[in-house]
C-alpha cells in the first residue's frame, strides 16, 4: 500500500469547494480519494510512471508463506541439539 504522507494544498473558490465535497459525498468518496485518483489519471493519460512509496516490488516478499531468508549458521548446535552416543564395554 502506497504512503499517503504528503501534502498537497490548492486553493480554489470556496463555492467550488463546497460543490465538490457534496458531489463526492454524494458518491460515498473523500474529496482526497477523487484527487488522488484524478491524479493517477492525468498521469497515466501522460505516460508518466511511478512506483509509490512503501510499495514492495520484490515478489517474494509478497508471498506470506515464504520465510525470511536465513543466513547459513557458522556456530555449532547448542549441547542439547547434538546426538550423543554411548559405547558398550567389552
Amino acid at each position: 500500500m502506497e504512503l499517503k504522507t504528503a501534502r498537497f494544498t490548492v486553493l480554489l473558490d470556496p463555492n467550488k469547494k463546497a460543490a465538490f465535497e457534496q458531489l463526492c459525498a454524494l458518491q460515498d468518496r473523500t474529496p482526497s480519494q477523487v484527487v488522488r485518483q484524478l491524479i493517477r489519471d492525468y498521469m497515466a493519460q501522460h505516460g508518466v510512471s511511478y512506483v509509490g512509496s512503501g510499495v514492495v516490488t520484490d515478489t517474494a516478499a509478497l508471498d506470506s508463506d515464504a520465510a525470511p531468508a536465513k543466513p547459513p549458521s557458522t556456530r555449532s548446535p547448542p549441547p542439547s541439539a547434538r546426538k550423543t552416543t554411548t559405547r558398550k564395554k567389552a
